[in-house]
Formats: structure tokens, C-alpha cells, sequence
């Protein structure tokens, strides 16, 4: 019998977290050894989650989960300020991380990057998980290539913390590597109001917007002579990124570095 991946959730009590953990629930290859979240040591998850009992205790810390439980995989699903240094913390006791945690640097990201080289460890960093979502940022990458002419809508819940989300820079940077740099727009136009026109990114826009009732939304608009493209995706729950987490944490053990975009492991 193959032997099961053991994993740990950081972030266990989250939106996000309590998904994972019911997919781990349903997927015999992988063993959920614990959860991690402040101030609720030794409680059973299940009982946190508000359902029977899983027989996985919630432990204070990320160190004591690595130290008591020795995960083969953290998935990380805490906040931007805490994302850089459990990724260190994993990768010093040799344990693989899948991040969906947005929010780090790009000298962060580098460094991890050359950490894991250094150790022979995988990690995954992926600002989207869904797969539409990853299969939006392909497409975008290539229409950018013929018109180049484009802005980023992106819109989130209102409890999210970082503008623009890590999925609309994620898009941006794979859409400036196959577009001409020019600089759209009027050379004369003006904000009336601050920050009406977006965030600059490469001589393009991208608008974050935040309201409650939304999942995860991202729009994609180019224009052109006489035409436009437009290419959206919707997250209408949280159980559309769980195919995404569970095929990174089967990919992670067998890597040797950072993976940073769910697109380099599918076709």
C-alpha cells in the first residue's frame, strides 16, 4: 500500500482552512495530522469546525505541529503578515509548504526559491488555486500577445487584506511577458479623484474592488480596433480552489524547488 502524505493546516479555523480540511477528509492518499490556529490547543479540529470529532487536535503553533506531528506537507492558509516566516519554519525542518497565503515580497519569493534549491525541497506558492482561474491567466497571457491593450478587474470579499489580490499580479506579470511595453491610455488624462484609474502596472491598469456577498472574481478586458476581448472567472465558493490544493500537495513531495503559479503543473 502507498504510503499517505501527512498534512498539516495552518490556518485550520479560516474559510479556506476548513475547506481543506474536509477535502482531506475525503481523499484516502492523504492523512490530516493536525491543525494550527492560536489559543485552541488540544482540541479536536472536528469539534473546532463545528462537527464530530476527527481525532486530529488543534495545536498553538506551527513549530509544535512540525515538532509533534512531522507533516510531509503545511498547507498555509493564515495571513500576509505571517506567510514569510512559516515558510521558513517549514522548509528548516524540512517539510514541504503549499501556500495560497498572498502577500510576499518578490525578494521573498526569491529567497524561498533558493532555499528550497539549497535543501533539495519542494514548495508551492499559488495565489489562485482554481483551475479556471489558472486557465484565465493562460489565456489572458496569450490574447496580451496580439492586444495589448488591456485592464484587470479583480473583486474580493471585504475581509481580504491585500489589494490587488496575489491571482490579479499573478495575471499581470504572465500578460507583461508576452506584451508590447507601451503605455495605454490618453498622455494628457487626469485622476479627478486619486487612485480612479487603478494601479500602474507596466503602462496598464488594475482595479480592486471589495464587497461582501463575493468569493474570489477576476476580469480580464483588452481592447482593440473596432473590437474587445473580455475573459472572467468566478469562485462562486471556496470548494473550487480544493481540486487545485489536493493535486499541489500530491505534486510538492516530489519537487526540488519553488513552484510559484499552479499553471507549470498542468498541461
Amino acid at each position: 500500500m502507498e504510503k499517505k502524505i501527512r498534512v498539516a493546516v495552518a490556518g485550520a479555523k479560516g474559510r479556506m482552512g476548513r475547506e481543506v480540511v474536509k477535502m482531506l477528509g475525503q481523499d484516502p492518499s492523504l492523512e490530516f495530522v493536525a491543525g494550527i490556529d492560536s489559543k485552541l490547543t488540544g482540541v479536536d479540529v472536528g469539534e473546532v469546525l463545528g462537527g464530530k470529532p476527527l481525532g486530529v487536535p488543534m495545536v498553538d503553533s506551527l513549530e509544535e505541529a512540525l515538532l509533534a506531528f512531522k507533516p510531509d506537507v503545511v498547507v498555509d492558509f493564515t495571513t500576509p503578515s505571517q506567510v514569510y516566516q512559516n515558510m521558513l519554519l517549514c522548509l528548516k525542518h524540512g517539510v514541504r509548504p503549499v501556500v495560497g497565503t498572498t502577500g510576499l515580497s518578490p525578494e521573498e519569493i526569491e529567497e524561498i526559491k533558493q532555499i528550497c534549491v539549497d535543501n533539495e525541497l519542494g514548495a508551492i506558492i499559488a495565489p489562485n488555486f482554481a483551475i479556471g482561474a489558472i486557465l484565465l491567466m493562460k489565456f489572458a497571457s496569450m490574447a496580451a500577445k496580439y492586444m495589448p491593450h488591456v485592464e484587470i478587474i479583480e473583486l474580493h470579499h471585504d475581509q481580504k487584506l491585500d489589494a490587488p489580490s496575489g491571482t490579479a499580479i499573478k495575471t499581470a506579470e504572465m500578460i507583461a511577458t508576452a506584451r508590447n511595453d507601451i503605455q495605454q491610455g490618453h498622455p494628457d488624462e487626469k485622476e479627478i479623484l486619486d487612485g480612479a484609474r487603478g494601479a500602474d502596472y507596466n503602462g496598464f491598469r488594475i482595479h480592486s474592488v471589495r464587497l461582501p456577498g463575493m468569493v474570489a472574481h477576476q476580469e480580464v478586458l483588452f481592447g482593440a480596433i473596432g473590437q474587445t476581448l473580455s475573459i472572467r472567472h468566478d469562485s462562486i465558493n471556496r470548494e473550487s480552489f480544493m481540486p487545485g490544493v489536493q493535486m499541489a500537495i500530491k505534486a510538492v513531495v516530489s519537487l526540488q524547488t519553488l513552484v510559484y503559479g499552479l499553471e507549470h503543473l498542468i498541461d
